[in-house]
């Protein structure tokens, strides 16, 4: 008798559960870490002195690309929602395949046309998120997956900048070609991880019981998607735009709010902080896989969310009063806005589908989010350079925080109020067809069927 044989049936399935956790989850995310290998080491790069058409060359890029990642997201919006899983790995190659070469491209061709380059990069890169998170939504042990996946945001931005800081100072290669030798490395593993993914089993019987059979939408039916829960994504969408263009404007300008060489940081600073926030992170998200409720989840998020923004505003808005040293600051500022970002990313959405029995994907949601957030940050970007490209970074970004925090404890308190009235109203006034049996989802219905949450 082997070592399997001798545990009890409920012992090896929580073994093989753990064992594709581990698995899925660990190569999820580090197929999105090397995707953040492929887009955000530039963000490393200060390009001092150097201008784009009169404006400051470093803003000109992140621009550039980012609007090109926003492109993407608009199109994900039916790639994604659309694309069957026989599609996926073959989208994963080709989209690194354009990045790296964009980067190549930004390296060698001469300045101010090698900018250009950055754009095909954002746009070939805007909707991994999207893909990678789709073999991994509507299982049993989502919560946990998409916990591991989440975090490679929080640990991957700052890694990635802590990488390029290194490639720069310590290799002496230049802020042009940095990215595209970062990238070089990153793209056959990448490749290699994504054939991994395209290998993991497809959701069980029990998963779909658990979690809601995920199925592709076509445009009507994302309409009526929309239409059925509009009160609550639009509050959401709206709330979700603001946390993207402060997650976003921190993340490609944190070299330039927090001074590293006048803080005596060294260059892997932002790599140690973002790893202690993925720590944090990932036990309350580990915590909450173990609620069955879908509805307690969405509202213990929520609550979360709410805390965090508060936590930003405060800060932003005492942040003379309070002194806090330029590493505590960049800590609470990490731990807030990733927490909160990465909850719409990952966790919230598939407890949505799963709660209000939704036909649909999670991917339709973050690319909705996206699209909206991206925009906001070209314009803020925009907005910045041309009326007052001089301002202060730290400055800046604080009175964004401040304005940020505000607005989404309105809209997400809104949100929490919307969810559990509308949770009791199914609950209270819907009562399902008795010919239909308990838990399935009559197909009738192109894109929702509204039943009874679980």
């Amino acid at each position: 008798m082997n070592f399997k044989e001798k545990l009890s049936p409920s012992t090896q399935k929580k073994l093989s559960d753990l064992l594709f956790i581990l698995y899925a989850g660990g190569a999820a995310l580090l197929s999105y870490s090397l995707v953040y290998a492929l887009r955000k080491p530039f963000t490393a790069a200060t390009f001092d002195g150097m201008e784009l058409f009169g404006m400051d060359y470093k803003i000109a890029t992140s621009i550039i690309q980012i609007f090109g990642y926003m492109v993407s997201k608009f199109i994900g919006i039916k790639l994604i929602s659309e694309l069957k899983r026989e599609g996926r790995l073959k989208f994963i190659l080709v989209s690194i395949l354009v990045a790296e070469l964009s980067l190549v491209l930004f390296g060698c061709l001469p300045r101010p046309f090698n900018v250009l380059a950055l754009f095909f990069n954002g746009l070939s890169l805007g909707c991994m998120w999207g893909v990678i998170f789709s073999f991994l939504e509507g299982r049993r042990v989502t919560d946990l997956l998409a916990s591991l996946f989440g975090l490679s945001i929080a640990v991957s931005s700052g890694t990635a900048k802590s990488i390029g800081l290194f490639v720069v100072n310590t290799l002496n290669v230049s802020e042009f070609w940095m990215p595209a030798l970062i990238g070089a490395v990153a793209l056959p593993l990448l490749a290699a991880l994504g054939y991994f993914l395209d290998r993991l089993p497809r959701p069980t019987a029990e998963d779909k019981a658990l979690r809601v059979e995920r199925v592709t939408l076509d445009k009507q039916q994302r309409w009526n998607l929309f239409r059925s829960f509009a009160p609550v994504l639009t509050m959401l969408f709206f709330a979700n735009l603001f946390l993207t263009v402060l997650q976003d404007v921190k993340e490609d300008f944190l070299v330039k709010i927090v001074d590293v060489n006048a803080a005596g940081f060294s260059s892997w600073i932002f790599a140690k902080v973002d790893g202690v926030v993925t720590l944090i992170i990932l036990a309350v998200f580990a915590s909450l896989a173990l609620i069955k409720s879908h509805v307690k989840v969405l509202s213990i998020l929520l609550a979360l969310v709410i805390a965090g923004a508060f936590t930003l505003s405060f800060v932003a808005f005492n942040y003379d009063a309070l002194q806090l040293s330029p590493l505590a600051w960049l800590f609470i500022q990490s731990l807030c806005l990733y927490f909160s970002y990465l909850s719409f990313q990952t966790i919230f959405f598939d407890r949505f589908i799963a709660c209000f029995r939704i036909r649909g994907n999670v991917g339709f949601f973050i690319a909705m989010i996206d699209s909206i957030g991206y925009t906001g940050t070209v314009l803020v970007l925009l907005f910045k350079e041309c009326f007052n490209p001089d301002l202060n970074w730290l400055e800046f970004y604080n009175t964004m925080a401040g304005t940020v925090g505000i607005v989404c404890c309105t809209a997400f308190t809104l949100s929490l109020l919307y969810l559990i009235q509308r949770y009791r109203k199914e609950k209270r006034g819907e009562v399902m067809d008795k010919e239909l049996a308990p838990g399935l989802i009559p197909v009738a219905e192109p894109a929702i069927q509204p039943l009874r949450a679980q």
